[in-house]
């Protein structure tokens, strides 16, 4: 595997290496991007990988100077997992100076996670959309577990009418049915017990949907009430059209069921397709 972190380095690496797919991270990686890494090889010949932990999205009390940077451990990873290519810049290859030039999304960057996050799609937009330009990808991967930054990326490369094709990768969970996530680490052994509660939930919901129950925000307010008599603080649980996250308006459109709630000093975020 060839690691980069230099912009021409990778650029020319990159030259007559076919159908590049590309999957960006913020590193300390578990089977979940370990996985994505997998679903990129059936769509492309050269897979390219990126660590970078991005600071314009991380709000002012949020982990940027905790998130863990495990390198060695995530190099070793991708290389085993058959990476072709590993594209990883400091923060002064990516933004030798400060990035005035911003991506903002429209008003979905507002609701769900950015009601919570203020700022935090405009940083992802930003970032990604600066990748794109650096590797040139004819793909890229994003895990469905990020349902809303998904949505943004998804819509953002329609409108701009970017070559790429997005693709979004199946969660993968713990046998319990924890989303894997490089924020599990923060749990305690006691909250990380409690922690499939929300998985649990979200699939109540969905049965009771699939049963016909059509009161999304009595089910949302209950799955809520269950969640704080357990202990966590919850931002959101809602059922929302897969196709724009917007509130469902037919009996016939697709859903998702997402959630974010906070266990101890650990935010989780969790979706279930209908």
């Amino acid at each position: 595997m060839q690691i980069h972190s230099a912009i021409a380095d990778l650029r020319a690496a990159l030259k007559n290496r076919g159908r590049v797919v590309f999957v960006p991270t913020m590193g300390n990686l578990h089977a979940g991007h370990i996985s994505l890494m997998e679903q990129a090889r059936a769509h492309g010949n050269t897979v390219v990988a990126s660590i970078f932990v991005n600071r314009l999205q991380f709000g002012p009390n949020e982990d940027f100077d905790k998130y863990p940077r495990t390198f060695a451990d995530d190099c070793a990873k991708l290389a085993a997992a058959g990476v072709d290519v590993l594209f990883a810049p400091t923060e002064a290859d990516l933004y030798p100076e400060p990035q005035e030039y911003t991506v903002e999304p429209p008003a979905i960057q507002n609701i769900l996670d950015g009601e919570f996050r203020p700022g935090h799609f405009r940083g992802v937009a930003t970032v990604v959309l600066k990748l794109f330009n650096i590797v040139q990808p004819q793909a890229a991967v994003f895990g469905k577990k990020d349902y809303q930054q998904l949505m943004v990326i998804r819509n953002m490369t329609r409108q701009l009418a970017l070559p790429i094709a997005i693709v979004g990768g199946e969660t993968v969970r713990a046998e319990d049915g924890l989303a894997l996530s490089s924020r599990n680490g923060y749990l305690s052994a006691a909250e990380r017990a409690e922690a499939p509660h929300l998985y649990r939930l979200l699939n109540d919901i969905r049965a009771a949907i699939r049963s016909g129950r059509t009161d999304y925000a009595v089910l949302e307010n209950e799955a809520i009430s269950g969640l704080t008599v357990a202990g966590w603080k919850t931002d959101y649980v809602a059922v929302r059209q897969q196709s724009d996250l917007a509130m469902p308006k037919g009996v016939n459109a697709p859903l998702v069921v997402l959630a974010a709630s906070r266990l101890g000093n650990t935010r989780l975020i969790d979706n279930i397709e209908i």
